[in-house]
């Protein structure tokens, strides 16, 4: 970590860091907040996290490209219908990380809604994307990049309903099942 000098360029070199991602969004046409997940304090009140989003959203809504540097940030995003989403990093951040990241965010809601990746079917199924999002980046760390494993183990994660949130039908199943197996050993 430092910084030297060479034929008259000043090169500061930043400390490799596993904490790519800055920040998660997803917002609708109007530039409203759907989704926001910050892994760090760069905003740390919900009001400067707002006028960052709005600030975003401004820049980026009328544009064809899929990167942008805003306020020292890189900033990749990708709109569908009446959705927009943004993955979020450094300055110095490797752009094809961050896409990696939306891209697959982007395919796994896409596999997850069945292709329909707008508005209304994002709000009903807004525990699905919850779950993916904490499967591709904890913390700020990527974790998956495979949209595959993301919707894999979502539906893992969804079949652990809490016994509360079952039907009693379902209770029934599963207590059937299991004395079943218990008279089969």
């Amino acid at each position: 970590v430092g910084s030297f000098r060479t034929e008259g360029m000043f090169i500061s070199l930043q400390e490799p860091s596993l904490y790519t991602v800055k920040a998660i969004l997803i917002l609708d046409n109007d530039g409203d907040r759907l989704f926001a997940k910050y892994y760090d304090d760069t905003y740390p009140s919900v009001k400067e996290q707002k006028a960052f989003e709005k600030n975003i959203f401004n820049k980026t809504h009328r544009t064809d490209s899929e990167i942008a540097l805003l306020e020292g940030l890189t900033v990749v995003y990708k709109s569908s219908i009446d959705l927009y989403f943004y993955v979020i990093g450094s300055s110095y951040e490797n752009e094809l990380m961050l896409m990696a990241v939306l891209n697959c965010l982007f395919d796994s809601l896409s596999q997850m809604l069945r292709k329909n990746v707008e508005k209304r079917a994002l709000l009903e199924n807004m525990e699905g994307l919850f779950l993916a999002v904490d499967e591709i980046v904890d913390g700020g760390v990527i974790l998956e990049s495979d949209p595959q494993q993301v919707v894999h183990r979502v539906a893992l994660r969804g079949e652990d309903v809490p016994l509360t949130e079952q039907t009693v039908s379902q209770v029934l199943q599963s207590a059937k099942e299991q004395i079943k197996w218990s008279l089969l050993r």
